[in-house]
């Protein structure tokens, strides 16, 4: 069997290009799939910048107007990794175009958006993706395999969190992360979406949530920051901070767990604390992004005296995405999640499948994503079930 050559035009060049390019270029390195990419374009409005990253990052071509992308017949899927408010204009037109779609999470700005970016891939019969690039962590999937396999029994409990302090600087400028209109929501949408999508992914379907959000500082001056975090104060103007800076909140699950999530932007030590521990019946596992290739596990089966978290390395030939590395021990790192991820979306491009998470799963997060956000409102919890959802055709009514 020949090997499909997908072109890949994407939309944005910044952090998230940054690692969708080196992603893009280590999969035929590591993996001999059905499918591979080629870099074909590359998309941004700022012709000197993204000609540079073109050249840099390894593209073909470069366009200024992500629509001229959509015309070309020699381009297969479309990535986008543009800020929020422009992810469901992209998203649609590139799947009524005929393009195969990845995008950058949160899906959309509101549900509504979400819901037809989902009809519009499903009308096109297009494969599509969104951009949870967390679940890909080895030790993630293994924690889902234990999981599955019933090693933890009974889930009853987990405890999420994604800690940062970036902003915590109050002269800290006034990104678009910080403006409702164009990021949907703060520290909820932009890393909380993350630990909501780990949840789903391990222990199941939300069936009602209530929370807390707060906003610390509600004017900044104006600017921008870089891919290292740091901001870069444009002027001597401010404006208003209209997000959240921290959000929490519980949550029941439809198989009965129970669970707490936190993600703020004001937690001092804390740059990336993305972690996760999940009590079951039968034991637990614990995992922590800044440490990612290692799952804490606890299984009660151990005899009296040994019982105790294991720390287990997932670099086994044994554990998921292991044999295409190096020996056990030798460490990958952040980048490979999105190597494992969008290699996942080059085999579902070869076989006319969406690999989960796909846009049905992005709005099923935005859903709880809403919910929470109803919650704050009303001081109250929010059943899911207000959120009806076609599980077949994935469209929220």
């Amino acid at each position: 069997m020949g090997t499909n050559k997908i072109r890949v035009g994407m939309v944005g060049y910044k952090f998230m290009g940054k690692a969708h390019s080196h992603a893009f270029r280590d999969i035929p390195f590591f993996f001999a799939g059905e499918a591979v990419p080629v870099m074909q374009a590359i998309c941004g409005r700022d012709e000197q910048g993204v000609r540079e990253a073109a050249g840099k990052m390894g593209w073909a071509t470069w366009e200024t107007d992500w629509r001229r992308m959509l015309e070309r017949d020699d381009i297969d899927l479309i990535d986008i990794v543009t800020p929020n408010h422009t992810h469901a204009e992209i998203a649609i037109a590139a799947a009524r175009a005929g393009k195969h779609v990845i995008c950058e999470k949160p899906l959309a700005l509101t549900v509504e958006q979400a819901k037809q970016m989902v009809e519009a891939v499903n009308e096109a019969g297009v494969v599509h993706m969104i951009c949870h690039n967390y679940r890909f962590a080895p030790a993630v999937q293994y924690a889902k395999k234990l999981i599955d396999e019933g090693r933890l029994g009974k889930i009853y409990h987990i405890r999420a969190t994604f800690l940062q302090d970036w902003l915590m600087d109050p002269h800290f400028p006034l990104t678009w992360r910080l403006r409702k209109e164009v990021s949907g929501s703060g520290t909820l949408g932009d890393i909380g979406a993350h630990i909501i999508d780990l949840a789903r992914f391990l222990v199941g379907e939300f069936d009602e949530v209530v929370g807390m959000m707060e906003t610390f500082v509600r004017h900044r001056p104006l600017g921008e920051m870089d891919i290292q975090l740091k901001g870069r104060p444009k002027s001597g103007e401010w404006g208003e901070v209209t997000v959240d800076d921290a959000s929490a909140f519980l949550a029941r699950f439809a198989n009965g767990a129970m669970g707490t999530f936190e993600a703020t932007r004001y937690s001092r030590g804390n740059r990336a604390g993305n972690r996760f521990e999940i009590n079951g019946e039968k034991g637990s596992i614990r995992w922590d992004m800044e440490n990612l290739n290692n799952l804490q596990v606890y299984l009660q089966d151990d005899e009296p005296g040994l019982q105790g978290f294991r720390t287990i390395n997932c670099t086994e030939a044994e554990h998921p995405y292991g044999s295409v590395y190096w020996p056990a021990g030798h460490i990958i790192g952040y980048e490979h999640t999105f190597i494992h991820l969008l290699h996942e979306l080059m085999e579902g491009i070869a076989k006319g499948v969406s690999p989960a998470p796909n846009f049905e799963d992005g709005l099923r997060n935005q859903i709880v994503l809403d919910a929470v956000e109803k919650s704050v409102e009303r001081k109250a919890w929010v059943k899911i079930s207000e959120y009806t959802v076609d599980c077949e055709q994935g469209v929220a009514r």
